[in-house]
């Protein structure tokens, strides 16, 4: 199938956007990103700090270690290394470069020094606003929507830099999401010229095949990686693909939660989107004995099947992010067996169908096990396809073809799971240690 040159560049820079470098969980990441550009704003070390979050932040930041911390958790650690230590034109690798000696250094600042941390009401899911002072300077950054998305700048209470940014309009400077369908993806993975991809794609199997190998053989969170692989030893589990694929993208998610700084290729704004999108098919292949270049084709529609699902859901909801990244890579699998467009879409529809009740409750350890579930769902979802079975369009949140069912999803995600994204954030933030 021929794919005009105008949607090849379009859907080449919606890859581009959402497929890059990070280092951590990316909530933390993006406050000390914030704190980073406010210092350099400010112009000088704060004696004062002031953290304004919403509810989704402060649910993903209250439980997972920030990177070169020395395994500290929360949103203050977070602003305060991005303040002190920060190089905010590294964006997601903001603290990238922090040593342990200088961690001394904001240790001893939080000490002496108020930190005030505010739950922004915002409409807004994403939203941080970071304000330092310094005797009679003052400076203030604020974030909405995306992680690395500044809307407002100021400066000694004088405006310097702002741009609208609502639910509706914040697209605008990226391109638009409305031209993915799992179809067109399918069809772009099979022609598109391989060059045009390699780069973004050997970056993804480097990055996040180091972490899973690191979270395999080093202790992270539960662990739940190297128990799989131990444990099919032990004949707890058979050595079989899913078990293999699962234990894997479990390992990257083990290391990326407890602090590990080695940095991730993200998707959809998420180191675990990103590694349960590419590490289950980096192994399948490895497995199978699978061309590279076949590998490549399927981490593009993977990748991107995640982001057009996650489009629909949204940046931040209860809504597990990695179950879109999961139903993408089913359908992966199945464009890895040579199956045709249906049977790749009713992988998706599948998976989808299965997990979809799964929520998030903040980036912590137990991501990895949402993700080895997700993959289990996924080889699932592919075999009852691939076996020319799938989920009843009409039943549940299950309709007829692929994209009404995902636009379900998303009304589910985006409105109906709002009063549980409010119960979940007041269970968190009375749920202590």
């Amino acid at each position: 199938m021929d794919i005009d040159k105008n949607t090849i560049n379009k859907v080449m820079a919606i890859l581009r956007e959402e497929v890059r470098p990070a280092e951590g969980c990316t909530e933390p990441i993006a406050i000390a990103y914030a704190a980073a550009k406010t210092k350099e704003v400010l112009g000088c070390e704060p004696d004062k700090m002031k953290v304004f979050v919403s509810g989704n932040i402060i649910k993903n930041v209250k439980s997972v270690v920030v990177p070169n911390s020395g395994g500290r958790i929360g949103i203050e650690v977070a602003a305060v290394m991005g303040a002190l230590l920060g190089k905010p034109e590294l964006e997601l690798m903001v603290i990238h470069d922090v040593t342990q000696t200088e961690m001394k250094k904001v240790v001893d600042w939080m000490k002496d020094h108020p930190i005030e941390v505010v739950h922004e009401h915002a409409p807004e899911k994403l939203y941080i606003r970071i304000e330092l002072s310094a005797e009679e300077k003052t400076a203030l950054v604020e974030i909405k929507l995306l992680h690395t998305n500044i809307t407002r700048i100021e400066k000694d209470g004088k405006l310097i830099a702002k741009r609208a940014c609502t639910e509706s309009s914040f697209n605008t400077p990226l391109t638009d999401r409305k031209i993915l369908s799992v179809e067109l993806l399918y069809n772009m993975a099979k022609v598109i010229d391989i060059q045009l991809i390699k780069p973004i794609f050997e970056r993804v199997i480097e990055l996040n095949s180091n972490i899973a190998e690191e979270g395999l053989k080093e202790t992270y969170g539960v662990n739940l990686g190297s128990c799989i692989m131990k444990t099919i030893g032990q004949g707890f589990y058979g050595y079989d693909r899913k078990n293999v694929c699962a234990s894997y993208a479990a390992a990257g998610s083990d290391a990326r939660m407890s602090g590990c700084a080695m940095p991730v290729m993200i998707t959809s704004g998420s180191g675990n989107q990103g590694m349960t999108a590419s590490l289950p098919l980096i192994k399948y292949c490895k497995e199978k004995k699978i061309d590279h270049d076949k590998l490549l084709r399927a981490l593009f529609f993977s990748h991107l099947t995640t982001v057009h699902i996650k489009t629909k859901v949204g940046e931040l909801s209860a809504y597990c992010g990695a179950v879109c990244a999961a139903a993408a890579v089913s359908g992966a699998i199945a464009f890895l067996d040579d199956e045709d467009l249906n049977t790749v879409s009713n992988a998706i529809i599948n998976t989808l169908g299965t997990i979809s009740g799964m929520i998030c409750d903040g980036a912590k350890a137990s991501c990895a096990m949402k993700i080895a579930t997700g993959i289990y769902a996924a080889f699932d979802g592919a075999m009852l396809a691939q076996n020319n079975k799938s989920l009843h369009g009409g039943e549940g949140i299950v309709a007829s073809n692929v994209e009404e069912t995902i636009r379900n999803i998303g009304e589910l995600a985006s409105s109906g799971m709002q009063r549980t994204d409010d119960v979940i954030l007041d269970i968190m933030t009375h749920n202590r240690r």
